[in-house]
């Protein structure tokens, strides 16, 4: 184990829970057709988390990332997508640096609760209360997706809005168990704050992964 625990801590090796060709099902790509990656391992918690399947690093393989990108390049992709669990839980700066000098576009899905690595062309922040993200992360997110459960996270929404640059993309998006009773409070609340925009996943609509 100390060789492979080595190999994921420069990121030559990845824990991956799954690797699929689909469209991007949320926030401000929504429908444009990339090459995800989820890697397992999360310790936020979230209570509605729909990925629980992912928390824990050693239910998955680990996996040579260069055959990461091989199948990646085999897809025929001109995007990827990193996402969790919680990806930046490890050392993302080989996958992306191989990825970009195949000239694809590299997006991440992040609470922001760890150092960023990597370099990327999107990043994708949803902040959570258990593990809030670091200043420095939300200084650089090209888009702040908040989940909102309840009217109390309209304020943490807004938190977070001031604390990313101005040019952000800014969304809220249903947890998806409360879809039916939190929709409403979401669409008068955009109405009467017009920066914001609404986020839906649409991927569950299509039955796509």
């Amino acid at each position: 184990m100390g060789k492979e625990n080595a190999l994921i801590s420069t990121g030559t090796n990845l824990p991956v829970v799954e690797e699929f060709f689909s469209l991007q099902g949320e926030g401000f790509h929504t429908g444009k057709a990339a090459y995800f990656i989820r890697l397992g391992g999360c310790d936020i918690g979230c209570n509605w988390c729909d990925s629980r399947f992912s928390w824990n690093p050693d239910l998955h393989p680990v996996i040579e990332t260069k055959s990461i990108i091989e199948r990646v390049i085999e897809s025929g992709t001109d995007s990827v997508v990193v996402t969790g669990g919680e990806p930046l839980m490890w050392k993302l700066d080989y996958l992306c640096n191989e990825l970009r000098n195949k000239n694809i576009g590299t997006f991440i899905e992040t609470s922001g609760a760890y150092p960023l690595s990597g370099r990327w062309d999107w990043i994708c922040l949803s902040p959570k209360r258990n593990m809030p993200p670091s200043t420095e992360i939300c200084k650089v997110a090209d888009e702040l997706k908040v989940i909102i459960q309840d009217k109390s996270d309209f304020e943490w929404a807004e938190k977070y809005r001031g604390m990313v640059s101005n040019g952000c993309r800014l969304f809220l998006q249903p947890e998806w168990s409360r879809f039916e009773s939190i929709i409403p409070e979401i669409v008068e609340y955009i109405k009467k704050n017009a920066i914001w925009r609404i986020s839906l996943q649409v991927h569950k609509y299509m039955h796509i992964p």
